[in-house]
């Protein structure tokens, strides 16, 4: 008999490969990739010494806003597949638990973005690379003309161990959502309910800052409650929002542990929405 932790393998495994096909991946990735090459455009803008700062917060941001499509639509997708074609049925009539029937969905989703986060900033990262050894060259030139005194400042450096950090943060928060999604599929009928009600959902992660705002300034202890549970059920996805400041040193720096904790934060979350998942999946007739 087939242990839990190899079903789970296997629907993983075979969940990416069905991902990894789909025309709309590969869409996602190639406009992607565009996005951070069309970067080159805006070199013909002469940026100053912010150069290297507005490329970096222009293809993390592409980044950010394509995973986040990539995260909802291919797990919705993905999910309402294996139930519209009946595997689903099939898989759970041999001894496949339904648990192990969605952590290997979202096994195979988090391998899915993995792959996506991992070759879009890697692609950003050389493009980085190769801009910074233009700005150095440029600035040594002006340095033996007498225009400059110094080296080329640590501030404007790209800090590429700092981009590899907030990739990770990145994969974690797309993980998270896909979590969510799944959470929502669960119970849904249709994989358009499940993409609105998804999407905003992570409209909500997103703003939470302006919930912990209004928070802080309602009179009301009621209210005021209400806010402060809101806030604690969704994640607030702007903890992961540290990456300017990983990529470059700021002038205040990243607190000790600040990674860390934020990546415990979104681990928690994605435990709770997976449990919640299966919960909610058990009671659901296929």
């Amino acid at each position: 008999m087939t242990t839990a932790p190899a079903q789970v393998w296997q629907i993983a495994r075979l969940t990416f490969l069905e991902a990894v096909r789909q025309r709309f991946f590969n869409f996602l990735l190639i406009l992607g990739a565009a996005l951070i090459g069309s970067a080159s455009f805006f070199h013909q803008f002469d940026f100053g010494p912010q150069e290297l700062r507005f490329t970096a917060d222009f293809g993390l941001g592409g980044i950010m806003f394509f995973g986040s499509i990539l995260a909802v639509v291919a797990t919705a997708q993905l999910f309402f597949s294996e139930i519209e074609n009946r595997t689903a049925l099939t898989l759970l009539a041999k001894p496949v638990r339904r648990w192990s029937f969605l952590a290997g969905k979202l096994l195979g989703v988090a391998l899915l973005l993995f792959v996506f986060v991992g070759l879009l900033v890697s692609l950003l990262a050389a493009y980085l690379w190769w801009q910074q050894g233009q700005r150095i060259a440029i600035w040594h030139a002006a340095k033996l003309a007498g225009e400059v005194k110094t080296e080329f400042p640590d501030l404007l450096r790209v800090q590429f161990v700092g981009l590899a950090l907030d990739a990770v943060l990145l994969w974690l928060k797309f993980t998270v959502l896909a979590a969510i999604t799944l959470l929502v599929a669960s119970f849904s009928n249709t994989n358009l309910y499940t993409v609105i009600v998804s999407f905003f959902i992570f409209l909500i992660c997103q703003l939470q800052y302006i919930a912990h705002d209004a928070w802080s300034g309602l009179e009301s202890p009621i209210l005021r409650g209400l806010v402060w549970f809101l806030s604690k059920l969704f994640p607030n996805f702007q903890l992961f929002a540290i990456g300017d400041q990983l990529v470059f040193i700021g002038k205040v720096p990243v607190p000790d542990g600040a990674v860390v904790a934020a990546f415990g934060y979104g681990v928690l979350y994605l435990i709770v929405f997976t449990t919640l998942a299966v919960g909610s999946f058990r009671g659901r007739e296929i």
